[in-house]
């Protein structure tokens, strides 16, 4: 079935390179770009569903800090009881940040498969912009691990909470690692890498757009959200 999802991804990214043809501009590297703007519309939902869980996780940490630390070494049950009665008081699912993650992760694993091997029909198209041929391994001004790099950065610093010291420390990790990685893979799976996290960069603006108006009718109402 995994094999099926990568094959319907190629298929996919054929179809739009086929189409960029019919346009006249005949370019895989338009045709990844493309396929990357659909990607993100159609994991939109799940990703906005996973961005407000983890801002009213982030809003009830010091909360639940409280709490661990009064019945940590007293009372661990009622220290699970009163987390989950905060949670339920603000509506919230210390689940839903997750399975947005499981749904997506099959869905960009097989699209990854689908660029690592992608069969460039017409190498000619394969050319984009300095890139000569978007199947050939890396960049030769490494300009994509660059860009790759600096847009993980951008889009994990809309997120992290630099008070924690494991994300602060992995905000300035996971760009440097997923920059190397972009050395060794085709240019054309570091293109969609560096053109998904543009997406992301804008979805997580809009997204900490609609969170900031939950955190003011937070304040509002006390830090209690109620909705239901």
């Amino acid at each position: 079935m995994f094999q099926k999802l990568v094959d319907f991804m190629a298929g996919a990214l054929d179809w739009l390179y086929h189409l960029t043809l019919q346009m006249g501009i005949g370019n895989y590297g338009l045709a990844i770009i493309l396929f990357t703007i659909i990607i993100k519309v159609i994991l939109y939902p799940l990703s906005l569903k996973q961005m407000k869980s983890m801002f009213m996780m982030q809003q009830l940490a010091p909360q639940i800090k409280e709490i661990q630390e009064k019945y940590k070494n007293k009372d661990p049950q009622k220290m699970q009881q009163k987390i989950m009665e905060l949670y339920r008081e603000n509506n919230v699912n210390p689940m839903a940040g997750c399975l947005p993650i499981l749904v997506q992760m099959p869905i960009l694993i097989a699209l990854y498969r689908a660029l690592l091997h992608f069969n460039y029909k017409n190498v000619a198209h394969a050319k984009f912009l300095w890139i000569a041929n978007l199947s050939h391994i890396g960049d030769p001004y490494f300009i994509l691990p660059v860009l790759a790099a600096a847009t993980t950065y951008l889009q994990s610093r809309l997120t992290t909470n630099m008070a924690d010291q494991t994300q602060r420390m992995m905000l300035y990790m996971m760009p440097l690692f997923i920059g190397w990685i972009c050395t060794t893979v085709p240019a054309g799976l570091g293109l969609y890498w560096v053109m998904f996290n543009v997406l992301g960069i804008g979805q997580q603006y809009l997204v900490n757009k609609q969170t900031l108006a939950m955190k003011e009718a937070m304040a509002k109402s006390g830090g209690s959200r109620k909705d239901g």
